[in-house]
């Protein structure tokens, strides 16, 4: 029966692959069909109806909220201009240097990649960034890949990413966090050293892209919109209170949300900026949270007593166990977390996750360390994912494109966190 469920998930990356079902839908038929294999009742205890779906789905509300609440705090810094803001300082300090300018861009970008990730952003550090630096004479893929490559020396410190492998691995936050902080320095010298081998390496390509100004503003802040100093604080606020203070998670992206608003908004205004960025939160997050209830789904359906004793003998016979070779073996198959494939900790890979942990082949901590390491590849690299699809798009290129630049880096990072993971965990 083993077999059998592999080679159902193998039909599942095909659905996923040729897009004939959405990820997250693809994920719950795949769910459901694997609680029936593995020989689930319909009703009752390790159920399809009351466990696989009715339990599983809220697995990740923690996940969920974060994920709303990092929305709200992305819409704001775009509605009040903060992010704006910080871009066109950079932009402003680097002048015509394009290395200078593609360093303060993908400053930005891991800033505001602590905040929020996938397209919104993208956006926040993109829309200002990526034409400043097509202008400057940066090649437009690398101009693409500066702003991915900046999210990902973010995303280990971002929030909701912590809140998700905390509920989905089962691991306390200061676990998570303990791992984050050692993957970040491999993220951010793969990301300069993009930056400063790209930009000389492919030399300046200029091509003015930055729309035309309407005349007659009628002051600086008004044509550009630039928030106070003191606001372009928010997007650290709640780094600083998770990772300095050890705050809770979701109290700290509240405190970022209450920053940010405070520091940039009339008291009389509060109220209506308030519940238009909020309903703005939702829609940017509505994407996640669909895929995230049904990530919840199918880590019920592998967790079930049938899907593990089913697949135990199978997965362990494939996983090594030797430090070196679980580095090489899970190094080689690094391209397998791209185009959605099986290896994608937002795909079908958080139910292999869930097999290695609940089978007891890997401990948990050393799952974290491969999910994540695998995910700075996925969050960059892969052109089915939207901040790819909409950066390159921007820059007037394909994502495959930025595949084949990127790649290289990201895999080193996830060389790095592997090593990580087998010299601790293993």
């Amino acid at each position: 029966m083993g077999v059998v469920i592999l080679l159902v998930m193998a039909a599942g990356v095909g659905l996923m692959l040729t897009r004939r079902l959405p990820t997250a839908f693809a994920l719950v038929l795949l769910a459901v069909v694997i609680a029936f294999l593995a020989g689930a009742p319909l009703t009752g205890k390790n159920s399809v109806l009351d466990t696989v779906l009715q339990e599983g789905a809220p697995t990740l509300a923690a996940t969920m909220i974060a994920i709303i609440l990092g929305s709200w705090l992305g819409k704001l810094l775009d509605e009040t201009g903060i992010a704006g803001t910080l871009v066109r300082k950079i932009v402003e300090f680097g002048g015509d240097r394009p290395a200078m300018v593609a360093l303060g861009v993908l400053a930005v970008s891991a800033l505001v990649g602590t905040v929020t990730g996938s397209a919104p952003a993208a956006m926040l550090a993109g829309i200002i960034g990526i034409p400043a630096m097509i202008a400057v004479g940066v090649p437009k893929v690398t101009a693409a890949g500066t702003v991915l490559m900046g999210i990902a020396v973010g995303v280990p410190f971002e929030l909701p990413v912590w809140q998700f492998f905390s509920t989905a691995l089962n691991l306390p936050i200061p676990t998570v966090r303990g791992f984050m902080v050692k993957l970040f320095p491999f993220a951010l010298v793969a990301a300069l050293a993009f930056v400063l081998i790209e930009t000389r390496r492919r030399g300046t390509e200029h091509a003015w892209s930055l729309k035309s100004v309407d005349a007659k503003p009628r002051s600086r802040r008004a044509e550009l919109g630039d928030a106070p100093w003191y606001a372009l604080l928010a997007p650290a606020v709640p780094l600083v209170l998770a990772l300095g203070f050890e705050l809770a998670i979701i109290p700290s992206l509240l405190a970022g949300v209450l920053y940010a608003l405070a520091t940039t908004t009339r008291p009389g205004e509060m109220n209506k900026r308030l519940l238009r960025t909020l309903y703005g939160g939702f829609e940017v997050a509505a994407p996640p949270i669909a895929l995230f209830i049904a990530i919840g789904i199918l880590l019920a359906a592998v967790k079930l007593p049938g899907s593990v004793d089913a697949l135990e003998p199978l997965v362990k016979a494939v996983s090594p166990q030797n430090p070196v070779v679980f580095v090489l073996v899970f190094t080689l198959l690094v391209p397998l977390c791209l185009y959605r494939g099986p290896l994608n900790v937002f795909g079908l890979g958080a139910g292999i996750a869930g097999v290695l942990i609940a089978a007891g082949i890997y401990p948990a901590a050393a799952v974290l360390g491969m999910a994540t390491s695998y995910n700075q590849v996925f969050g960059v690299a892969d052109p089915t994912s939207t901040q790819t699809v909409w950066s390159a798009q921007y820059a007037g290129v394909t994502p495959q494109q930025v595949m084949v630049r990127t790649l290289p880096y990201v895999w080193a990072v996830a060389l790095g966190g592997l090593c990580v993971t087998a010299a601790t965990r293993l």
